[in-house]
């Protein structure tokens, strides 16, 4: 996989490339910035790039060579004058930041220019987050540090004030689905995955299972024939389906695979074939929706819906799905 450059950045964050492409042009960096945005909006890539573009030797315009000694050293997370902190257990403690402190007042290993990048920053505690106030207040010069975080009122607003906020909008599935694609993905996941979660590292994440490729499998096979032959619909759920039920977790996600496709039905219904997840089954779902009424599938997306609430009233996955199964085949019965 490439490494990100600004042309991604601009891609996907418009007005983020806008503000540290013209800073980087002019030469006019400030000490500090606040990454803000979601998980998944790609702070930390952004971070990572603005990095190389400082330290790089051989710059293509702004953009970094990814070839020279600095460039190459802060893609294996190497560079001697480059420093990332994130929580230890479920926050970042003052021993952390007095150690990332204590790195400021060094002179840089092979120039007088040092990086810093601080990760999950709203989750600085109380103490470490006045420690780190100080240092904001008094910077090195050639010295930069971004604090990347999801919620800045969580952050004192002293150290809010003192930094230069750069928000990043959430991003569409649409850009999730094109970017794991061009990382190698297949799109039948990739498009699934992005529907289901905002992050793209989790999207990424359930690319990379092999139990979600399978899952989805098994909920297509259940959901087709449910429609067609219900009685083998049941047994694709107990020889397939039932053994993503392990978890709770994995039974929700289940269900919103089921979901979906239910949604996909409807949308063929309403003449959106572009908003279709499951494209690659655009052949079955078509057929089924010739079949089902609008009505009818309002009614099975009431039901799957119903089944995710039992699931968060810790019920027991196997149960929730053999009632689920029941009322799905007999709405099926009533006009296959």
């Amino acid at each position: 996989m490439r490494a990100m450059i600004w042309q991604d950045v601009q891609a996907k964050q418009k007005k983020v490339a806008k503000i540290l492409t013209n800073e980087l042009q002019r030469d006019r960096l400030v000490h500090a910035y606040l990454f803000i945005g979601n998980r998944g909006t790609g702070k930390k890539d952004v971070a990572q790039l603005f990095a190389r573009s400082y330290f790089c030797q051989n710059k293509k315009g702004i953009d970094p060579c990814e070839q020279c000694s600095e460039c190459k050293r802060i893609l294996s997370g190497n560079h001697p004058d480059m420093m990332m902190i994130k929580p230890e257990g479920r926050s970042i403690k003052k021993e952390q930041v007095a150690a990332l402190i204590k790195e400021f007042t060094y002179r840089g290993v092979e120039s007088n220019k040092k990086f810093f990048i601080i990760e999950q920053a709203d989750e600085l505690t109380a103490s470490a987050a006045n420690s780190l106030l100080k240092f904001i207040e008094a910077p090195q010069s050639q010295t930069i540090a971004i604090l990347l975080a999801e919620n800045r009122h969580k952050l004192l607003n002293t150290i809010v004030s003192r930094c230069q906020l750069i928000q990043f909008s959430p991003l569409s599935p649409k850009v999730f689905e094109a970017q794991l694609i061009d990382e190698g993905y297949a799109q039948s996941l990739a498009r699934t995955a992005t529907v289901l979660t905002a992050d793209i590292n989790a999207a990424r994440k359930l690319c990379e299972d092999e139990w979600f490729a399978n899952a989805r499998s098994s909920v297509l096979r259940f959901m087709e024939g449910l429609y067609n032959r219900s009685n083998y619909a049941i047994i694709i759920l107990y020889e397939q389906v039932s053994m993503f039920l392990n978890d709770v977790a994995k039974a929700q996600m289940v269900l919103d695979l089921m979901v979906i496709w239910m949604r996909d039905v409807l949308n063929i219904h309403m003449d959106r074939q572009e908003a279709v997840v499951y494209s690659d089954q655009t052949e079955a779902l078509n057929k089924q929706a010739l079949v089902i009424s609008l009505d009818r599938v309002a009614d099975a997306l009431s039901v799957l819906l119903e089944a995710k609430k039992r699931l968060d009233s810790n019920s027991q996955p196997i149960s929730v799905f053999e009632q689920l199964a029941l009322r799905l085949q007999e709405g099926a019965e009533s006009y296959v």
